[in-house]
Order: structure tokens, then C-alpha cells, then sequence
């Protein structure tokens, strides 16, 4: 899929800009969750071998379609990884600029919400339900569904909110490079273990 950064590259962002290029996020985003469905329907992930015992093709599965699948998968994940940086990088000079308001996208705002960050990501599996939704390796989590530093008890808060929405979206919000982003994940059975495809720890073991 070819991505234009054509959009935050210039000083002078608008809004239109920005709405292009998160069109262009969720495009992508239904195009992995099309691929993962390839690879699930095969009864292989992305990195299952191909071949059997004795080093010959599987005869189980559509190998050159998992094989292209496969390949499809990585490569948007990379254009959706460029285009959450831009995304970001749009938001944050719109709201410098004062051409958005909080209230224009959920991803991102400009003030940090009240309460402290509860957790920390530190692994993030490729084309899980967490990838999809732009989740990274060491955002910390400030808000997971209800779940909040006023209410956390233990992580097993979110994964009590995981399962309870399965298939449905579930609003995040993490600190990233000091800055707040807000994010949506669908918890849902996917090709990998969990309903996340991610791994949460406590801020406190950070930096161990």
C-alpha cells in the first residue's frame, strides 16, 4: 500500500491533512486484520514453520499464500508504524497551532488526563490485536478502559477489562515520548496466545 507522508512534512499542517492519513491508518489496519485471517484460516502465525519433519512443503496449508500473506502483514505493519508517527506529529503541531481542539480526534490531546501511569508495555507481538491498534513497546498505560491509577489494584484490572470485552473496543490511553496519545483496542482470540498479543508490567519493574 503506498503511504503518503506528504501531509505533516510542511510547517503549515491542516486538519484535512491528518483526517487523510488516519483514513489511510484504519485502511491498513483492515487489511492486516484480513491477512491475520489468511494465516488463522491456514492454522499458522507469522513465524510457524512451513515445512514438515523431513523438510518438504507442508501439505496442511496454502503455503504461498501464508508465504505472501505473511510478507503483505510485515510490510503494512511498517507503513502503519510510519504513518502513527505522522499522525502524532500532525496532531501534536495542530494543537500547537490551535487548528484542533481536543474534542476533533481521540488519539491525541495536548493535556496529561489526572493520575499516573499504572503500567508499562515492554514486548508487543506483530499483527496482534495490540500492534493493530498502534499499541508500542514502552508506552505506559495511564488509562485501560475504566481501569486508572485512582481504581488499579493489580494487572489483573486489565485483563479483567480484556475479557470482558472481547470484540469490542476498549479506549487506551498511554504516555509516549511525553506526550499523550489515545489509542482503541479490540481484546479478541487471535493466531498468538492471549486476547492482546502484548505484554504488561507494573511501572515499578521498569529499569530493573
Amino acid at each position: 500500500m503506498e503511504v503518503n507522508m506528504e501531509a505533516t512534512n510542511s510547517s503549515n499542517v491542516s486538519r484535512d491533512a491528518v483526517l487523510k492519513l488516519m483514513d489511510q491508518k484504519d485502511k491498513i489496519e483492515k487489511e492486516i486484520a484480513a491477512l491475520t485471517e489468511v494465516l488463522a484460516s491456514n492454522r499458522v502465525g507469522l513465524h510457524d514453520s512451513l515445512v514438515d519433519e523431513e523438510g518438504y512443503p507442508r501439505q496442511d496449508i496454502d503455503v504461498y499464500q501464508v508465504r505472501h500473506a505473511r510478507h503483505q502483514i510485515i510490510c503494512l505493519q511498517n507503513d502503519h508504524k510510519a504513518l502513527m508517527k505522522e499522525i502524532e506529529k500532525g496532531l501534536y503541531a495542530l494543537h500547537s497551532g490551535g487548528e484542533l481542539n481536543q474534542h476533533d480526534d481521540p488519539m491525541d490531546d495536548s493535556s496529561k488526563p489526572s493520575g499516573d501511569p499504572i503500567a508499562v508495555v515492554n514486548k508487543v507481538t506483530p499483527g496482534s490485536p495490540a500492534s493493530i491498534a498502534g499499541l508500542e513497546v514502552h508506552d505506559k498505560i495511564i488509562e485501560f478502559g475504566s481501569v486508572k491509577a485512582s481504581n488499579f489494584q493489580s494487572l489483573l484490572n486489565i485483563g479483567f477489562v480484556a475479557e470482558s470485552c472481547i470484540n469490542r473496543s476498549v479506549p487506551v490511553v498511554v504516555l509516549r515520548d511525553k506526550r499523550v496519545v489515545r489509542l482503541s483496542i479490540v481484546p479478541k482470540p487471535w493466531m498468538g496466545p492471549g486476547l492482546l498479543g502484548c505484554n504488561i508490567v507494573n511501572c515499578e519493574n521498569v529499569d530493573r
